[in-house]
């Protein structure tokens, strides 16, 4: 588990070459890209463009599509992208205004077809539209306006003012009706609905690109990344400057890059107070704690990666909570049904192998607990004798709850002592670790009244020693003084320390939870197939049956949500205490070169 160190780089070559050099650093796809010009055009004409995906989409969900065409020597896809896109947004745009127009002929088409007089006409006088209920009509014939009825139906009347200026005093708000006479509506939306037939009818000639298009998409893609590339550049005269942030261990690669292309080459580190992106890498085997962690944050260049340690608690977590030996098979089953589905992409293997991992430890933790569908084993075989903990007893499955979450958020805290461990930021974090070390020691002196004496005086010391160390190093910067105010303002901590380690005693309630509702649908089973003999036998598979596919749904359920909040929240309260932004690598996206 590791955040990759960067350095970074800067190129400088002449502008001719801009494009090529932008194509070949794509190939290498180690750089992540920092703007230096990123409101200038790069030509001050349009180029590739990124939206390749939405055209082939637009394709894709043609009605009416037409027989593929396989020769590539008159397939252009760069054209096809580019009309494609053109036609969907005109077809936007006319549909768009056929339902505007609709609207208009509908609230016109009461009024009838006539032309709208000019206003000098009939001596700046205008003509105000109104629908009436019937039953405010009262209040329209005792004003003072000039008004007439011309059509009226089971519930409205459509009344016509005419006025200079918006009347006063009607009991409804007036009509929209533009402009436009209802034969010139008419006559656009006859002109809007042939425009689109032609368009539909161009989109469904242009499906016969479907295919050939689909193989292009990743190289249209690569396209666009050049050119959006180029405008991150900085150009002056014949010059062009490009720079990034690239993994030390590819700088020797850029640094020859450079030679080989008579170009300008520098590197340094980053400062102190710069924000490199966040590149993390982790071994195959535990790499999808990565991706939870990426779902939720990215940490801080300058903090640390704490996908292992969330890839395995995760997993833990989840037994806990799942606490059936027979769920987590059957969970494994599922798994194992879209196995091969799941190793077609990258992540999809990623967190194949966390399933895996959290199929074994339900297994384990079910056998621990003795808890198959919720069935207990019968004593005197091996099941009961691997049976080493009794969900029922509340207060030792309250304290392993409590005491696993105080080891996972002093983890928290000493993973990040240790990334500071040449800082005196270390120091913070490293007394919070010993205030949650001395909490739990004063808990279970308390707890253990034999040797309760030593037990809490070595609490009182530890503890004590991480509150002074929470006083003293809750700031690092300025005045005695002023970092012991901010020291007093940090010991306030204590109470979201108490609270976050006793939100881990969720663990215990769900796991209790899952695991009485399971034997729950067993004893209504059992019961119906007693008291209905023959058929009973029927529903009383039909309410096991029902009975806990609802009690598996609604494990798989909080094992992940509540698996994760103690890792999201608790956890990272105590060890990713900045957010960062993650590194996008400037690379090829389609494997080989393909040649239209």
């Amino acid at each position: 588990m590791t955040i990759v160190a960067l350095q970074k780089v800067t190129f400088c070559g002449h502008v001719d070459d801009r494009r090529k050099v932008l194509t070949e650093l794509q190939e290498l796809g180690c750089l992540h890209l920092i703007p230096l010009n990123p409101e200038k055009d790069a030509f001050g004409m349009p180029g590739p463009s990124s939206r390749a995906r939405e055209a082939l989409r637009f394709l894709k969900s043609c009605p009416n599509r037409r027989r593929q065409v396989t020769r590539v020597d008159q397939f252009h896809a760069t054209e096809i992208e580019a009309r494609v896109l053109e036609i969907k947004d005109l077809i936007g745009e006319l549909e768009n205004e056929r339902d505007f127009l609709l609207g208009r002929i509908d609230n016109l088409s009461p009024w009838g077809a006539f032309d709208f007089p000019e206003p000098e006409d009939i001596n700046g006088l205008r003509l105000w539209f109104f629908i009436v209920p019937h039953k405010d009509m009262e209040k329209v014939q005792t004003s003072s306006l000039v008004w007439q009825r011309v059509f009226a139906d089971s519930r409205f009347s459509y009344v016509v003012v005419v006025s200079t200026d918006q009347p006063e005093g009607m009991p409804v708000e007036r009509v929209r009706t533009g402009s436009r006479t209802l034969y010139q509506l008419e006559s656009r939306l006859e002109e809007v609905e042939l425009a689109l037939e032609d368009l539909f009818a161009e989109r469904a000639g242009l499906t016969r690109w479907t295919t050939l298009f689909a193989r292009s998409i990743e190289r249209l893609e690569d396209q666009a990344a050049v050119f959006d590339a180029v405008k991150q550049t900085y150009a002056e005269d014949a010059v062009f400057a490009l720079q990034a942030w690239a993994p030390e261990r590819n700088v020797s690669q850029l640094q020859q890059y450079a030679r080989d292309h008579k170009m300008v080459f520098e590197n340094a580190v980053p400062e102190p107070h710069e924000s490199p992106p966040t590149l993390m890498e982790n071994p195959k085997a535990v790499a999808g704690g990565q991706d939870l962690v990426s779902f939720y944050t990215t940490p801080q260049y300058w903090l640390w990666d704490p996908s292992t340690i969330v890839f395995f608690s995760f997993a833990v977590f989840f037994a806990m909570i799942f606490a059936d030996a027979g769920y987590s098979v059957l969970m494994g089953l599922v798994i194992a049904g879209f196995w091969k589905k799941m190793g077609r992409s990258k992540t999809g293997r990623r967190l194949r192998m966390l399933s895996l991992f959290m199929v074994g430890a339900g297994i384990v933790y079910g056998v621990m607990v003795g808890s198959y569908f919720g069935v207990s084993p019968e004593k005197g075989g091996i099941p009961a004798r691997l049976r080493i903990i009794d969900m029922m007893d509340f207060d030792l499955m309250m304290q392993l709850s409590i005491l696993l979450g105080v080891f996972h958020l002093m983890l928290a805290n000493g993973f990040t002592a240790w990334n500071f461990r040449h800082s005196v930021k270390a120091f913070k974090p490293l007394a919070w670790a010993l205030v949650f070390a001395g909490g739990t020691l004063i808990w279970q002196g308390l707890a253990h009244a034999g040797v309760s004496a030593p037990i809490k005086t070595a609490g009182v010391v530890v503890m004590g020693l991480g509150l002074i160390g929470v006083l003293l190093f809750s700031s690092t910067e300025g005045r005695l003084w002023k970092r012991l105010l901010k020291g007093l303002s940090g010991l306030t901590g204590i109470s979201s320390a108490f609270s976050d380690a006793l939100s881990y005693l969720r663990l215990f309630a769900l796991g209790l939870a899952s695991a009485s509702l399971a034997g729950t649908f067993n004893t209504m089973a059992g019961q119906v197939k007693e008291s209905l003999p023959g058929i009973g036998i029927f529903f009383a598979l039909l309410i096991a049956l029902l009975g806990h596919t609802l009690n598996f749904v609604l494990a798989v359920a909080s094992g992940f949500i509540h698996g994760l909040r103690l890792n999201f929240i608790e956890f990272f309260r105590w060890s990713i205490t900045e957010e960062g932004h993650p590194f996008r690598a400037f690379a090829r996206k389609e494997k080989r070169l393909w040649k239209t």
